[in-house]
């Protein structure tokens, strides 16, 4: 069944995540396969990609060249802390309704800036240089609180990073799987997928951990 208005996947979930997984693959033993200029070309009058990813906004971190896509493959949203707020879940919305895009990734990486500003602010009170800044800040709290609580003292710095980057992510899968009417439909109805995945910076491998049970 398809739900009315909403155009049939360009590829099923499953088949997405693993042109995913086989990109980062290549990206790792640095192969690259996508020519720029002749996808360019075919894509000036409309687009079909086959997923979304919700990625911070760290510069480090370009999902085309993380996943070896080309233009018009993915839908990428970026925003510091991959955080989610109203506009970002629409943005899901938007190429999940419009594209038939079925699969949708929230990826967090090592070392990122907006949960070290989490954790600072937890552990230190250190507070934000700005209201806005702060509000990326009290989006990531409760899942990075609920690492910090569970650690106790003593715990390994590097490690409480790494839990705290993933519990993260795991709260915004869970906010797009169950705040948005539209999604939680497309799930139940259409197959789609919202995946949670962790890139290493160090070695350039991302690791998917969230949303893959069944």
């Amino acid at each position: 069944m398809t739900i009315a208005g909403i155009p049939p996947a360009p590829l099923p979930a499953e088949q997405a995540l693993q042109l995913l997984r086989e990109g980062n693959r290549r990206f790792v033993q640095h192969v690259r396969t996508h020519d720029s200029e002749e996808e360019r070309a075919a894509l000036a009058e409309g687009q079909r990609p086959h997923a979304i990813i919700l990625s911070c906004a760290d510069s480090r971190v370009p999902s085309e060249l993380v996943f070896d896509q080309g233009l018009g493959d993915l839908f990428v949203i970026r925003v510091a802390g991959n955080v989610v707020a109203p506009s970002l879940v629409g943005s899901v919305e938007f190429a999940a309704a419009t594209f038939g895009t079925r699969l949708a990734v929230v990826m967090g990486h090592s070392r990122c800036g907006a949960i070290k500003a989490t954790l600072d602010f937890i552990q230190h009170d250190v507070d934000s240089p700005s209201e806005n800044i702060h509000d990326i800040v009290d989006r990531c709290r409760p899942a990075v609180e609920s690492v910090v609580h569970a650690a106790g003292p003593g715990v390994d710095k590097a490690r409480l990073m790494h839990e705290a980057v993933r519990a993260n992510v795991r709260q915004s899968c869970a906010h797009l799987r169950h705040g948005s009417r539209l999604l939680e439909r497309l799930i139940q109805e259409e197959g789609m997928l919202i995946v949670g995945a962790d890139y290493s910076l160090d070695t350039g491998e991302v690791e998917f951990f969230d949303g893959l049970e069944g």
